[in-house]
């Protein structure tokens, strides 16, 4: 069950005393925080609004959502980082899964005996990391924690960033992610090139993300290849707040044009199939939102995330390619 940390909340709201307050976080957990926002209002007597739009990470908290409300706070819910705020009026919350890893642990032990993994999670898991570590290693499994770096904890990945695992990758058999998401896992899968399983304590099975992560790899390979026989693209700028990349766009849009290609600028906030079809003059796209975007969703062209465009650009300069994503932040 998800355990939202209400009491920080509720310390900051008696400390600051804001007149109404925003709360978000990603999809699996809105019902909780619903929850929450209720409880505010209750204990407090002021409008808490969810932001109930689709919440990735920190690189998507709605902070324009909060300030058209006129909330004094945005409650950033679900996503931790080695942090507790973003400026003054972001606070990021903890929320935690409280399911215990213990069984599942204890099974992983029979698999990996003898071996060497890298132990990671994502943040409503951190806690558990420890607790696993010890089991694992009491039965002859030898356990590394990679060093978080930028945002990350030890031990910590998100969707794009893979700082701890890229640091272990070359000294263990495997990667062992604990939770639920072949999202994080197939990730990781991508950015070390090793052997990757999920210890999913709901299922109380250990799920093996690799085959998954060489298809996704795959299409991502073919979809840069697809881009390089293209003459027009467009390039899409993120207009979230963390995925706002003018910069990347305005060079690819540079590196293209002296190779001969068109290009036109778009901007986009959600970046679907439906509203790509509506833009008419365009072979392939390159968006420089989130990479995500481009490995795990289906589009009707070639659209490639920054580590593909960059691909793209040394294969038209007849230049070698090396392993797209085995890059620790693929942005």
């Amino acid at each position: 069950m998800i355990v939202i940390d209400e009491k920080r909340i509720f310390d900051e709201i008696q400390r600051r005393r804001p007149v109404s307050v925003a709360l978000n976080g990603p999809d699996g957990i809105l019902p909780k925080i619903q929850e929450t926002a209720s409880n505010i209002m209750e204990r407090f007597g002021i409008p808490a609004y969810v932001l109930a739009d689709s919440c990735f990470g920190t690189c998507d908290m709605n902070t324009n959502g909060a300030k058209v409300l006129g909330a004094e706070i945005l409650f950033h819910i679900g996503h931790s980082i080695n942090s507790t705020s973003f400026g003054d009026n972001i606070v990021l919350v903890d929320a935690f899964d409280n399911i215990s890893f213990e069984n599942i642990a204890r099974k992983c032990v029979e698999e990996f005996r003898g071996k060497t993994i890298s132990l990671v999670t994502d943040s409503q898991h951190l806690h558990e990391v420890d607790k696993v570590r010890t089991i694992l290693e009491q039965g002859g499994v030898k356990v590394n924690v990679g060093r978080g770096k930028g945002q990350l904890n030890d031990g910590q990945v998100f969707g794009c960033e893979f700082y701890p695992v890229m640091e272990t990758r070359d000294s263990v058999d495997a990667n062992i992610f604990l939770g639920q998401s072949n999202f994080h896992a197939a990730g990781v899968a991508l950015s070390t090139s090793r052997p990757t399983y999920v210890l999913d304590p709901y299922f109380n099975e250990i799920r093996d993300v690799t085959e998954f992560a060489q298809t996704l790899q795959k299409k991502s390979i073919l979809a840069v290849y697809k881009a390089a026989e293209a003459e027009s693209f467009g390039i899409i700028v993120g207009l979230k707040e963390g995925q706002f990349s003018k910069m990347a766009a305005l060079k690819f849009k540079k590196e293209l044009e002296a190779l001969g290609k068109k290009v036109q600028l778009f901007a986009l906030t959600d970046i679907t199939d439906d509203k790509l079809r509506n833009l008419k003059g365009v072979d392939a796209f390159i968006q420089v939102a989130c990479p995500r975007i481009s490995t795990d969703n289906h589009f009707h062209k070639p659209v490639l995330s920054t580590p593909q465009a960059n691909a793209l650009v040394k294969i038209l300069k007849k230049e070698n390619v090396e392993s797209i994503f085995q890059i620790p932040h693929w942005l």
